[in-house]
């Protein structure tokens, strides 16, 4: 697998390009703005984008994604709560193939209604429900709390603590983590109840 992390430095943004070194087919995760880069990265390892997978709706993370569908031909996915322009709906448990890459979708909602986690091989890319050392937060329109409580409590800390975890932005002291390192160290995935949790991002 290629596997290459790109920080966008406007809103410390990360995007992802995503390759099957046998097929030579990708997928890019939240272009966000950075199609030149993108695709020059794409070109240099021989790469076709045939995906554009955001992992949810706000535009730090979508923009640039219809323009590099248009260049490569791709096809945009979103959840299927997503209310912008998608060429393929996904829903919880989907597995987008790429090439013989295969991206297993888990639908996160809290920090948005639409939002999803991809899980590919050794990595999680968690978007904006959960970063290194933080989690995404749930005070904007269609935020919730309780909804991010589920996603990081009853899916995310149930997964292999070997899985590196990979955020959609640049807000921690590194680029990734193990989840077994934010299982232990990430002050909000600390043991609480629902109740507990909700006065904690509200608090917060």
């Amino acid at each position: 697998m290629i596997f290459i992390q790109v920080l966008v430095e406007t809103l410390r943004n990360f995007a992802y390009l995503i390759g099957d070194e046998k097929t030579g087919l990708a997928a890019v995760v939240d272009p966000a703005g950075a199609v030149e880069r993108i695709l020059s990265l794409a070109r240099d390892n021989g790469l076709k984008i045939i995906y554009v997978i955001n992992t949810h709706s706000h535009s730090d993370h979508t923009s640039g994604g219809r323009e590099l569908a248009d260049v490569t031909g791709a096809k945009i996915v979103m959840h299927k709560k997503a209310r912008a322009t998608k060429h393929l709906a996904v829903e919880d448990g989907d597995v987008i193939s790429v090439g013989e890459l295969k991206i297993k979708v888990m639908h996160t909602p809290g920090h948005s209604p639409d939002a999803i986690s991809l899980l590919v091989e050794d990595k999680i890319l968690t978007g904006d429900t959960l970063f290194i050392g933080e989690c995404g937060r749930t005070d904007l329109l269609g935020g919730s709390s309780e909804e991010l409580y589920n996603s990081l409590f009853s899916k995310l800390v149930k997964l292999d603590d070997e899985l590196e975890v990979y955020p959609g932005h640049d807000y921690g002291d590194k680029p990734y983590s193990k989840l077994g390192y934010e299982k232990k160290h990430n002050y909000t995935l600390k043991p609480r109840s629902k109740d507990e949790f909700v006065k904690f991002m509200a608090e917060g």
